[in-house]
C-alpha cells in the first residue's frame, strides 16, 4: 500500500486505479498523461515487460474513453541495455497506440510523450522523437530541458517537425559546462525557450511548469502569438491551480500522473535530485 505522503503524487499501483484518477480529473476539465514507473533497467526482460504493459494501456485508454496519453522513459524501455532495444520497444509503443483499437473518438490514436532525462540521452531521444513524429503525423511528443545550454539550439531543430514538445526547467543535476546552475539563469533560459517556441511553433507548445510567472508569460505569448498552448503539472502539485487553469478557454491542462508498485523509487529520486524538491513537496501538499 501507498503511504499518504507518497499517495499525494502517485495515482496508485495499478493501471485500473490510474484510469479511475484519470477519470475523476476529465470530470473537472483535466486531461490526463499516464506514466508508469520505471527507469533505468540493465537487463531486457523489465524493459520488455513495461513496453508490454504501455501496449496493453494505450489500449485501455480507447477501451475507457477518458482524456488522457502516455509518457515513457527512454532508460525504462532499454536504452540503458542499447539504443536498439530502446528503439525497438519505443516503435511497438507508438505502433500500437496509432492502432485501431486504440483510435478515440476524434479518429486519433493515443499521444504519446518521450520524456528526456539526462544529457546523455538526449542526442537518441530527440532522434528517436524526429523518426516517430514524421511516420505518426505529430501523434508523439518529447520533453527538452531549459537548464541545458544546447536546448534553444535543438529547438530550432525541432521546430519544422509534426509533434508536441514539452519545455521544463531541468531536475537532473547536469555538469556546469552543459548546463545553466543558477536558478535565474534557468528561468531566463525558460523564457527565451519559450518565446521561440511561441513564435516558431505551429503544432502546439506544452509548458512543463508549476512556476506562475512562467504560465503567465505563456498566456501573454498565447495573446501575442495565437499559437495553441498546453500546461502540464505533476499530480499533487498545485492541483487547485491545474483546475482553475482548465477553466479557462483558451489553454488545456494536463496533469502528469505516475503509477505503479516503484512508487518508492520515484518519490526517492524526485527528492534526490533536488533537495529542494522536499520543501517544494512540503509545500504542495499544504497548498492543495
Amino acid at each position: 500500500m501507498i503511504p499518504p505522503i507518497a499517495s499525494n503524487f502517485v495515482a496508485g499501483e495499478t493501471p485500473e486505479a490510474a484510469l479511475a484518477h484519470v477519470e475523476g480529473l476529465n470530470n473537472r476539465g483535466v486531461a490526463g498523461i499516464l506514466n508508469l514507473l520505471g527507469e533505468h533497467y540493465e537487463e531486457r526482460p523489465p524493459a520488455d515487460a513495461d513496453a508490454n504493459a504501455y501496449v496493453d494501456l494505450v489500449e485501455a485508454i480507447a477501451e475507457r474513453g477518458v482524456d488522457a496519453c502516455v509518457s515513457v522513459k527512454s532508460s525504462q524501455i532499454g536504452l540503458d541495455i542499447a539504443d536498439d532495444v530502446f528503439e525497438e520497444n519505443l516503435a511497438r509503443i507508438v505502433e500500437a497506440a496509432n492502432a485501431p483499437s486504440a483510435t478515440g473518438p476524434d479518429g486519433t490514436g493515443t499521444f504519446v510523450w518521450i520524456d528526456m532525462e539526462d544529457h546523455e540521452t538526449t542526442d537518441v531521444t530527440l532522434d528517436a522523437f524526429e523518426r516517430h513524429a514524421v511516420e505518426t503525423d505529430g501523434n508523439v511528443g518529447v520533453c527538452v530541458q531549459a537548464n541545458l545550454k544546447r536546448t534553444r539550439e535543438d529547438l530550432e531543430r525541432l521546430a519544422d517537425l509534426p509533434g508536441k514538445v514539452r519545455l521544463v526547467k531541468g531536475a537532473y543535476d547536469e555538469p556546469a559546462e552543459i548546463s545553466y546552475k543558477k536558478k535565474a539563469r534557468v528561468d531566463e533560459s525558460y523564457r527565451d525557450c519559450l518565446a521561440y517556441m511561441f513564435e516558431a511553433f505551429d503544432d502546439g507548445v506544452a509548458v512543463g511548469s508549476h512556476d506562475p510567472a512562467m504560465i503567465d508569460y505563456a498566456k501573454q505569448l498565447y495573446a501575442d502569438h495565437g499559437t495553441p498552448y498546453e500546461v502540464q503539472m505533476l499530480t499533487g502539485v498545485r492541483e487547485s491551480a491545474q483546475f482553475e487553469l482548465a477553466a479557462e478557454d483558451d489553454v488545456k491542462v494536463y496533469q502528469y500522473i505516475p503509477y505503479g508498485s516503484k512508487w518508492f523509487s520515484y518519490c526517492y529520486r524526485r527528492i534526490r535530485e533536488r533537495k529542494s524538491n522536499a520543501l517544494f513537496a512540503l509545500r504542495a501538499i499544504v497548498g492543495n
